[in-house]
């Protein structure tokens, strides 16, 4: 374990002003118009390595290059040097990797978030979905997207980490709780199992093998990755297989990113499942078991069959049959699938229109109940996949809307208001990650 890994505490006077925050962030305007507060400006790394968030109109500042507060005034000897040594290590780790697009215009944003993730992930490789209180766990879905962050940009030992708590984690039939204790130890509530969870964390494994460089080291660092987590990988794909043995090869509903309870099957669980298995073909191929992957394959190929039959034939809406589209129509599309469902490419565009929202960025879907909230996690997918899918000038478009929203210490949110005001937890690990993600494949596509 790396020394810039931090013990999960958080100053109960924090939590306190936090609290405060919390219960007063969301009232109705005349029911019209959604309002929801700001919880902090961000989070910060004390001396003493613990994690803080920083209130609203407070005007501490990081040292260079991390997420370390300066100092002030009365601050001792020690406590600057503390703060010092571990601003210093926080450089060092962003020099270790890469940062996507440094010299454009989203260098700043891109740093920004990278330093917000290494905050992020604290002992154990738990990945925070961030730092105020009801975001202080880990969701199996935003650590896999966290995950390939960090592939992206170079950083493979934190990634490694985090695969090694959900590895952990995970039950022994391949399924994964909504959200974790940041030690291991559980769920934190009876919210159940979100079944999305077994076909992201196998679509991160994939994506992070996918950013190993082709040398020598890259490729034993590769066979090290498979072998470490082959049982992560058979146990997660044993229970998708499951979930599409039925005769009409459709999952079962479960909770979805929407965090509500579904007696009906989402999309938002039936594309990560899909993209699972197409993960885990191919994941058995480099590990040479072709009849593994062989039926890895035929069951993406009847899962596949069954979204465009069940979702596709009246325009993917979140549910099967006619209903209101959401934002997981982008996971029928690059990079989540190898190429657009049949139909899902025209839908992703119909659901930018249906999904939009006054300040200028996306909802979590047509039918979501705010009806003037902008969320960045959406905002940001469709960013990605806009640049996966040639459509450049709609990723500029929407990372700009993303950028020019950030908190005065450039964390980013997980909401922006009506208003165009930063909103609910800052920062937010899953934006962060997509954003990171999206300015890569940027990157990329103008090589």
């Amino acid at each position: 374990m790396r020394s810039s890994r931090r013990p999960l505490v958080v100053l109960a006077a924090t939590v306190a002003v936090i609290a405060l925050l919390t219960a007063a962030a969301t009232v109705r305007d005349t029911g019209r118009r959604d309002k929801v507060g700001l919880y902090s400006l961000g989070l910060g790394v004390l001396p003493d390595g613990t994690l803080t968030n920083i209130p609203v109109g407070s005007t501490v500042a990081y040292l260079p290059g991390s997420r370390v507060i300066r100092p002030g005034v009365e601050a001792s000897a020690e406590e600057r040097e503390a703060a010092e040594g571990l601003a210093r290590e926080s450089r060092r780790w962003l020099a270790s990797g890469s940062v996507p697009g440094g010299n454009g215009p989203y260098g700043d944003m891109v740093t920004d978030a990278l330093l917000d993730l290494h905050a992020l992930t604290v002992d154990g490789g738990a990945a925070l979905a961030g730092n105020s209180r009801n975001w202080r766990y880990v969701w199996p879905r935003d650590a896999s997207f966290v995950i390939a962050a960090l592939g992206a940009t170079g950083h493979t030992e934190d990634a490694m980490e985090i695969l090694d708590f959900l590895a952990g984690v995970q039950h022994a039939d391949g399924t994964f709780e909504a959200r974790y204790l940041p030690d291991g130890s559980g769920p934190p509530d009876d919210r159940g199992l979100q079944s999305d969870g077994s076909g992201w964390v196998l679509w991160a494994v994939d994506y992070l093998l996918g950013t190993l460089p082709p040398t020598l080291e890259g490729r034993g660092l590769r066979s090290a990755i498979l072998e470490r987590y082959r049982p992560l990988i058979e146990r997660s794909t044993a229970f998708l297989l499951s979930e599409v043995d039925g005769p009409d090869a459709l999952p079962t509903p479960s909770a979805d990113y929407w965090e509500h309870r579904e007696r009906r099957l989402t999309l938002g669980t039936a594309a990560p499942l899909l993209a699972g298995l197409e993960s885990a073909a191919r994941l058995y191929t480099d590990l040479g078991l072709a009849d593994h992957a062989d039926e890895a394959t035929t069951g993406a190929d009847l899962l596949r069959t069954a979204v465009v039959s069940a979702f596709g034939s009246s325009g993917y809406g979140r549910y099967p049959g006619r209903s209101a589209r959401d934002a997981a129509t982008a996971f029928l599309l690059p990079p989540f699938q190898p190429e657009a469902l049949p139909g899902a490419e025209g839908a992703w565009r119909a659901s930018l229109v249906e999904m939009a929202r006054p300040a200028g960025g996306l909802a979590p879907g047509a039918a979501w109940p705010e009806q003037s909230i902008s969320w960045t996690p959406q905002t940001s997918l469709y960013a990605w996949s806009a640049a996966a899918n040639a459509d450049t000038e709609r990723a500029h478009e929407l990372l700009s809307w993303i950028d020019s929203h950030r908190t005065s210490l450039g964390a980013i949110s997980e909401k922006v208001g009506p208003e165009g005001d930063a909103a609910g937890v800052a920062p937010l690990s899953w934006s962060c990650a997509v954003v990171i993600l999206t300015v890569a494949e940027l990157d990329r596509s103008a090589d």
